[in-house]
């Protein structure tokens, strides 16, 4: 498995899905004829006839695009005087519930809540709230903390401050503040200075400083951290992520290793995430649906070549065999093809 991550040959000119806008690489496209009106009246019948048509909902959400999905929920409560989450959620029930929800909910809001979820009752689901800040840009954590301003009128960094702490708390204080730099051009001699500085700070220290990787990688931009860990790799013979994981433990382990990757490939990352939440015994349902919906739109096509590349079987067979009914069927139309 590691031989993905050491490859750091044509990192820095590869393309990144930090800076993607929705379209070009996800699975799901708008609907050409695309008719408002027509999906609304065939989802009331679908919900408000005897029994649900679950086939119809899932046939209708999987295949318009965002956008499309938005302007669907505008008409559906004009003509209804309801929202189509309430009556979703009023309709359907467990997993799938949470399918359909996510695909009607605009990203930015489907991410807040995600980040609610992952603080809400005791403890805190640290992994949830590693994955959406290590992978999502400036752009999209400004939006998310926006939604979350919105909904509950306090800041989400300062509610983020109560529920983690030590220096995990301070490099995802950092994502969530959004203080990653965003320019796009790279500075080879600060990249070169800070791979040293990384290796001081670490495989050549007794003890680790951890503030110097918090720093540097929750702060430079994406192209800048490229360049930095192919310079780390020269330096050190090793890469950053496999000092990481020798010199550090727990959440902040976690957390800078994903940033890590991400930095080098979003769609492996998410690729590797996928793979994980449905290995062995059970399946984490909550994460496939977050991954799949959140992706749909962005990249699920570069993460399928890489599901592939890296397990040798499509993430179209991976998710048959490990769903059934209407949720595997609603996964597997946002996978789009198999490969």
């Amino acid at each position: 498995m590691a031989s993905l991550w050491d490859d750091l040959d044509n990192l820095v000119n590869s393309p990144s899905s930090f800076t993607e806008t929705t379209g070009e690489r996800g699975t799901i496209k708008p609907k050409p004829d695309f008719d408002a009106g027509d999906d609304v009246e065939a989802l009331r019948k679908a919900i408000e006839g005897l029994g649900t048509k679950e086939e119809t909902l899932i046939d209708i959400l999987t295949h318009r695009s965002g956008a499309q999905r938005q302007l669907i929920c505008d008409a559906y409560q004009e003509a209804t005087g309801r929202t189509l989450v309430d009556d979703l959620k009023g309709d359907v029930s467990g997993d799938l519930e949470e399918l359909l929800v996510a695909l009607v909910t605009p990203p930015a809001a489907f991410d807040c809540h995600e980040v609610m979820r992952a603080m809400k009752g005791a403890g805190t689901s640290d992994s949830v709230l590693i994955e959406i800040f290590a992978s999502r840009s400036n752009q999209q954590i400004k939006a998310l903390t926006d939604v979350y301003l919105e909904e509950t009128e306090k800041k989400l960094t300062l509610d983020l401050k109560s529920e983690v702490s030590g220096d995990f708390a301070k490099a995802l204080l950092l994502l969530a503040e959004g203080q990653r730099e965003d320019s796009t051009s790279v500075d080879t001699k600060k990249a070169k200075e800070e791979a040293k500085v990384l290796h001081d700070a670490g495989e050549n220290k007794w003890g680790t400083d951890e503030s110097k990787f918090i720093e540097i990688l929750c702060q430079r931009s994406i192209p800048q951290l490229r360049q930095t860990l192919v310079d780390y790799k020269t330096l050190s013979g090793k890469t950053l992520q496999q000092s990481i994981k020798g010199e550090m433990s727990g959440e902040l382990e976690e957390l800078l290793v994903a940033i890590v990757k991400c930095v080098k490939s979003v769609p492996a990352y998410f690729a590797e995430c996928l793979y994980d939440c449905m290995k062995g015994g059970g399946t984490d349902e909550s994460t496939l649906i977050r991954i799949m919906v959140s992706r749909s739109e962005i990249d699920l096509l570069d993460i399928r070549a890489e599901f592939k590349k890296l397990y040798e079987y499509s993430l179209h067979s991976a998710i048959e065999s490990d769903l059934s009914g209407c949720l595997g069927e609603g996964v597997k139309a946002i996978c789009g093809g198999d490969d």
